[in-house]
Formats: structure tokens, sequence, C-alpha cells
């Protein structure tokens, strides 16, 4: 893609995106990737849970292609808007799905300690996970006072650059006000005969 035009392409890239989480909230979204070639723009999604995303027959694809032509305006009517839904095998692994999970089951009003925990455990027991921590801050369980409260196993070093660590924000709206959610997931050392 020309230099030029890569203000507006990025502002469409944002615009696609906040879409996509608002529209897709609740099906376990991890990654959403756009890919661009001269008259198509392919859109990824990755999700642990492809058959909300997909829909009866496909529906739901065809609906999403629709509303994203619709958005993008007349300018882009040449380009092809292609929606790709590929599965996430491990959602554990995905720091993303996990801190939407927990905000889930926060909304529910659930025990913060034990979704927290149950998470944590969770996480934990996938092979490739060798430390994990959640985050919780704000009104938790209704105080009157917001706090901070955190539950971590195993190694996290967030010090070592080579370090594959996967990090994610989420918020749950509670009657009390928002609680913001962060989860870090180690998965050990990144190598550059790996990264090849």
């Amino acid at each position: 893609m020309n230099r030029k035009h890569f203000r507006s392409l990025l502002r469409q890239d944002v615009q696609i995106r906040s879409y996509l989480d608002k529209k897709l909230k609740g099906a376990a979204v991890d990654v959403i990737e756009i890919e661009r070639s001269p008259n198509a723009v392919s859109v990824i999604i990755k999700t642990a849970r492809p058959g909300i995303v997909i829909g009866r027959g496909g529906g739901g694809i065809e609906d999403l292609q629709k509303q994203l032509q619709q958005m993008l305006g007349s300018k882009e009517a040449a380009q092809q808007i292609k929606v790709r839904v590929e599965e996430v095998k491990s959602a554990e692994t995905s720091a993303r799905i996990m801190a939407e999970s927990i905000a889930e089951q926060l909304e529910k009003r659930l025990p913060h300690r034990r979704i927290m925990k149950q998470a944590r455990d969770k996480m934990l027991a996938n092979k490739i996970v060798e430390g994990a921590k959640i985050m919780l801050s704000g009104r938790i369980g209704g105080a009157e006072i917001a706090r901070r409260e955190w539950l971590a196993k195993g190694r996290l070093p967030l010090h070592t650059l080579r370090a594959n660590i996967d990090f994610a924000r989420a918020e749950a709206h509670t009657t009390y006000g928002v609680v913001g959610i962060k989860v870090w997931i180690y998965k050990g050392q990144v190598f550059e005969k790996d990264r090849k």
C-alpha cells in the first residue's frame, strides 16, 4: 500500500476493530487481523466460539460482510470485504479470551475470588503456560472504597525482553461501577530460531 493512504487505512482498521469488538462481544474473540490487497480487504477473526460468529448456515458472516461494506462507504465500494473465521484451539492460553470470560462472570455477580482462582488454574493446566497473573481493580464485591486484588502462580518475568508474555485488559460493568481486569500469561522464552 502507498504511504499516502496510511492514515485513512489506519483509521479504517481502527473502525473495523472497534465495530467487531462491540458486535462480537461474548463470542470469545482473541485476535482480529486485517489483510489488504489492491482490490480486497480480508478480515480474519480468531475465536474460541466460531459457531456464534458464523451463525446458522454462514448467515452471520454474510451479515458482517454487508455491514462492514456499508460502514466503509462508497470510496471502498470497489474493494471486496471477505470475513474469515478461524478457531482458537486452546482458549486458556489467550489472555484476551480469559479476561473477557472473567468480566462476563463478574457481571453475573459470581464471587470474585472463586472466579480468579478458577481462571488461574484453568490457564496453568495447559502445558504451554509457565505462569499467570490476574488483577482486578475497582469496587470489587460492591465495596465502598475501590481496591486492587491480584492472584499469581508460576514464573512471570516482566523485565526479560525475550519472555513471551500475553497481556490483555478488560472491563466488567457491574451495578457498582466498572471493574478493571488485567491478565498476564507467560508462555516461556522466545528465541530467534523459534521466530523463524
